[in-house]
């Protein structure tokens, strides 16, 4: 029988707080879980691009997802789904940590096809990849297609198609912001058989125009209220409300880009919510967070940080 998808709906790829020495900074990592959880997400990625899975130990990685289920169930927050980053180099590590993942209470996994060797990626050898991790898995699997990260490999349509067919395989990140293939793919898939979720900000409720299941996206980790409102507001028709948050979060997405990526959302966190410590593990590089005014982007962000507290837990 064919596994379930994670339900529609706001999950956050969230970043992961360092201390100086690089070592996990435990107090500000269960602070971001929980005010995440508060936010109203559905779901929690741990170690998607943003929470720097490559750069860490497979003990580490199988740590950060069981602290994050963990805070969760600690706080009343039975319900937020846990999904694991889970892509490697190898078809045998993948599988390792797919293991890894539900023994840490993970309940999806999302693997990221292996790029080292990106000129024989070719379709079938990713098909092969996919169906072999997804045979293994003992949760179900999810796609995840960020051409930023894998040397440009950016799975079509097609590819995707072929790979819902399994009956492990059950969804898809699309960090590559193209709209047209979420709407070929919805349209051939109800989302309580494959669930097709955006992996932008800036095409969120485009996403949902046609047809996702909602989004996974890095600016949840600054304003998960205000992506969780928009949602809702998308399913109770409000969409000229939806459309024009949905500008302000294009903006946001395109300006943290500039300030730093991972780095800048560090910063941002540690600048506006008091919790953590802004450092990355190289080859990454971190922003300090006194010197976010500086930047010609910073207030666009600054601005949607302040209206988040207007947005209740209930809304």
């Amino acid at each position: 029988m064919p596994a379930t998808p994670p339900p529609r709906g706001v999950y956050v790829p969230a970043v992961l707080f360092f201390d100086e020495n690089e070592d996990f900074d435990v107090p500000a990592i269960k602070s971001h879980v929980l005010r995440l959880a508060k936010g109203g997400v559905t779901g929690i990625l741990v170690q998607g691009s943003n929470g720097e899975a490559q750069h860490l130990s497979r003990e580490e990685r199988k740590a950060a997802i069981a602290l994050t289920r963990e805070t969760l169930d600690e706080n009343g927050f039975k319900n937020t789904l846990v999904i694991a980053g889970t892509g490697a180099q190898s078809t045998r590590e993948t599988k390792l940590f797919n293991e890894d993942a539900k023994e840490a209470g993970a309940t999806f996994a999302l693997v990221l096809t292996p790029s080292t060797w990106a000129k024989n990626m070719t379709t079938d050898a990713i098909i092969r990849f996919h169906r072999e991790v997804a045979d293994a898995s003992p949760i179900p699997t999810m796609i995840y297609n960020f051409p930023g990260v894998t040397a440009g490999l950016d799975l079509d349509s097609d590819i995707i198609f072929t790979l819902s067919a399994h009956p492990n395989i059950v969804g898809t990140k699309l960090s590559c912001g193209n709209i047209g293939k979420i709407q070929r793919l919805t349209s051939r898939l109800k989302p309580k058989e494959f669930a097709v979720f955006s992996g932008r900000s800036d095409s969120f409720v485009h996403g949902l125009h046609a047809g996702s299941a909602g989004g996974i996206t890095a600016l949840v980790n600054l304003i998960p209220r205000q992506h969780v409102a928009i949602f809702r507001s998308w399913d109770e028709v409000g969409v000229y409300d939806a459309m024009e948050v949905q500008a302000k979060l294009g903006h946001a997405d395109w300006a943290i880009s500039k300030i730093g990526g991972v780095g800048g959302i560090k910063a941002l966190i540690v600048k506006h919510f008091g919790y953590g410590q802004p450092y990355v593990r190289g080859p990454l590089s971190a922003v300090n967070p006194d010197s976010l005014d500086k930047h010609q982007n910073y207030e666009i962000l600054a601005e949607l940080i302040r209206r988040e507290g207007e947005y209740d837990e209930d809304d």
